[in-house]
């Protein structure tokens, strides 16, 4: 596999849900967290700047002014079929932000993940991570694992408003630019196919991740891994 023998690593761009954590724990754990707690975000943050901010996303979105009643009623269905709507996604973060702060939520990696991190630093190859969850988010998921704050590891984030969509070529050209590296030294891990399809149309390496708690069929037309130690041997030495 490419992605092992080529010692030309430069960077590695991990997704986060079912690739460096667990997917039923965003689906089953922190997507309802947030759910519950739209209504509430909004009303205690009305006239308040970032309360603004929210709603001018949500309008920006629709393509059509909001009031309360009519954006909260947008972020609701966007939140109950997994609409990757940048707004939504932000204010997801702001309110695990603060369900992170009081303990009551916890971001789950992988125990391969830390010591994956750890390889690549060691050996000068950048780390970071690209998710539709906000970079606010991404933060927070890695601040507070089971295995402590992982931050110090990564060397930076995107997600959709600093990047574009995560199935469009075009997002994976902006990171190369922003990175400084050629296509063919980065490699994109995730464990959605158009996701990997998009990062390969853009010369990027790729590698499939279906952890063994996950269930769905495996990801066609790249390299697949059960985890992120697979990986490892293609670090630059």
């Amino acid at each position: 596999m490419q992605f092992v023998r080529d010692p030309g690593l430069r960077a590695v761009v991990l997704d986060v849900e079912g690739t460096t954590g667990s997917l039923t724990h965003v689906q089953d754990v922190l997507f309802p967290y947030a759910r519950e707690r739209l209504a509430s975000w909004l009303a205690a943050h009305r006239g308040t700047e970032q309360g603004q901010r929210i709603l001018d996303a949500v309008a920006v979105q629709a393509g059509a002014v909001q009031d309360e009643a009519g954006a909260l009623a947008l972020l609701e269905r966007w939140s109950d079929t997994d609409v990757k709507a940048a707004p939504l996604k932000t204010l997801q973060g702001l309110i695990w932000a603060d369900g992170y702060a009081e303990g009551r939520l916890h971001g789950h990696v992988y125990a391969d993940v830390p010591p994956a991190l750890e390889h690549w630093k060691a050996r000068g190859v950048g780390r970071f991570v690209y998710s539709s969850g906000s970079v606010a988010a991404q933060r927070d998921w890695f601040g507070h694992t089971a295995y402590g704050d992982l931050r110090p590891l990564l060397d930076g984030y995107f997600d959709l408003t600093t990047t574009g969509p995560k199935t469009c070529p075009d997002s994976y050209d902006a990171i190369a630019r922003s990175l400084g590296h050629a296509p063919a030294g980065l490699l994109f891990v995730s464990d959605v196919g158009a996701e990997l399809d998009a990062a390969a149309a853009a010369g990027w390496r790729t590698a499939a991740v279906r952890r063994s708690d996950d269930a769905r069929a495996a990801v066609p037309g790249h390299p697949a891994v059960t985890s992120l130690t697979p990986l490892l041997s293609g670090a630059e030495e």
